[in-house]
């Protein structure tokens, strides 16, 4: 489905992605693990379109999309959830998710993906009316999938979800982001994430970067069996 061949991308002199790779296929979870700084972010706003790669190609369903303006890729189908949530602090949890669908047209199928965020996340139907600034962190974290979800997204981009949460919370979204990925709908997730462990206990496979490289790939048993995985990023033996 989303296909990554070889990308260069730089922040002026800075070589930030060394030549990535990587392939997800439909209906999959795909995590990208590494240390802060190493190049999972970046990758993530250059596949959504606010960072373009200097070479190398991003193919979306086969059809090129590297380079494109991030409107058009949403459209296309993919939604990015971002690192801190970015919520629009001063609108409303409603008028936040409505911001979601802003490149939609069908009005009744908007009404059906309200009642399936609200599902979802029964804290944004309750707090709907209230300002998404006043909300916990955990509250914006699911109200920052949720806008996401308004878009019907094909494929949903997730960059560090649990970061600052409580770990009642980490798992309470884990388990929304396997029932997002097992839904009716089926959504295909590339997900960011510092906590390794949890990321590879719901993928179906696994990247790491080190310095803008993919050094290693394969399956959550494959890399929880690899030495350098588990002493870099599972703490330790």
């Amino acid at each position: 489905m989303l296909k990554i061949d070889n990308i260069n991308v730089y922040y002026g002199n800075i070589h930030a992605l060394k030549g990535v790779s990587l392939e997800i296929n439909e209906g999959e979870i795909v995590t990208l693990i590494g240390a802060n700084g190493a190049g999972k972010s970046t990758l993530l706003k250059t596949i959504s379109g606010l960072l373009k790669p200097k070479d190398g190609e991003i193919l979306f369903q086969d059809q090129s999309i590297g380079g494109k303006v991030a409107q058009t890729i949403v459209k296309q189908g993919i939604s990015h959830v971002p690192e801190g949530r970015r919520v629009f602090a001063n609108m409303s949890v409603e008028e936040n998710l409505e911001l979601g669908a802003y490149l939609r047209k069908d009005k009744k199928g908007i009404k059906e993906d309200f009642e399936k965020v609200y599902d979802l996340f029964p804290r944004l139907f309750e707090r709907r009316k209230q300002l998404s600034g006043t909300l916990s962190g955990g509250e914006q974290q699911m109200l920052a999938m949720g806008r996401a979800l308004m878009a019907r997204p094909k494929v949903l981009l997730l960059d560090e979800p649990s970061m600052g949460l409580a770990p009642l919370l980490v798992k309470t979204i884990f388990r929304i982001i396997e029932e997002i990925n097992q839904s009716e709908s089926g959504t295909t997730i590339l997900l960011i994430e510092q906590n390794a462990n949890m990321a590879l206990s719901i993928a179906d496979r696994a990247y790491v970067i080190e310095t803008g490289k993919i050094v290693l790939a394969g399956t959550p048993d494959e890399l929880n069996e690899s030495d350098q995985v588990r002493l870099a990023y599972l703490g330790g033996y």
